[in-house]
């Protein structure tokens, strides 16, 4: 079963819905239907150098997306600050990239707000 990193950590898939979206990384966030979207969408990451689902992820949510959004694949724990600020809410690994990155490594970059340097320029 995967993991579900939050800013708390680890822990299961909690998701009591009856749909989810998936959506691979090359999809056009623009014709996403969020009128008929469900509460989660997952958003395929195949390879951690591939960053166009962060780019889906900020486009979904400048359309005004506000369900739950996750990143699914291989993201690593460095990227965990810049897939929340580009919109994901949690991202689901693998429990073998969990085992190789444990808790405390995603931890540590869970406070993805402090450090921003976009903050600092508006602030």
């Amino acid at each position: 079963m995967n993991v579900i990193v939050t800013d708390a950590g680890f822990r299961q898939d909690d998701w009591q819905g009856n749909a989810v979206l998936d959506l691979a990384s090359d999809t056009d966030p623009n014709t996403v239907d969020l009128s008929a979207a469900p509460g989660l969408i997952r958003v395929d990451f195949p390879s951690f150098a591939d960053g166009r689902g962060f780019t889906i992820a900020r486009q979904l949510r400048l359309r005004g997306y506000k369900g739950r959004l996750r990143a699914h694949g291989h993201v690593i724990a460095d990227q965990y600050a810049m897939a929340r600020r580009s919109g994901f809410d949690e991202v689901e690994i693998a429990p073998d990239l969990a085992a190789r990155q444990p808790e405390a490594q995603w931890q540590f970059r869970a406070d993805w707000q402090r450090g921003d340097y976009q903050s600092r320029l508006r602030g």
